[in-house]
């Protein structure tokens, strides 16, 4: 029988996976927000710049759900990902 994962242990799960260090190296994770705030800082008065966060918005939840669906809930290896022990509850 598959137990039931509450609200409070999915948001645990969730905040494990996303701060490991082995999901993503940290020089990554800061790269992307230098580049992220850059281009919103260049980009943010062009008539096209609310639709385009949107949708990249949109695409990363969409991501997200498929790598979550296809894991496992983070317990199954998919697509590179090796940190089995972060997705698993303790």
């Amino acid at each position: 029988m598959k137990t039931m994962t509450t609200f409070k242990q999915a948001l645990r799960r969730e905040a494990r996976v996303a701060f490991s260090l082995r999901a993503q190296p940290l020089w990554i994770r800061i790269l992307k927000w230098i580049v992220a705030l850059t281009l919103a800082a260049l980009y943010h008065d062009e008539p096209w710049f609310w639709p385009v966060v949107a949708g990249w918005t949109v695409f990363a939840l969409v991501l997200h759900s498929l790598y979550h669906w296809k894991t496992r809930s983070w317990t199954r290896p998919w697509g590179g990902w090796n940190d089995l022990d972060a997705g698993r509850s303790k």
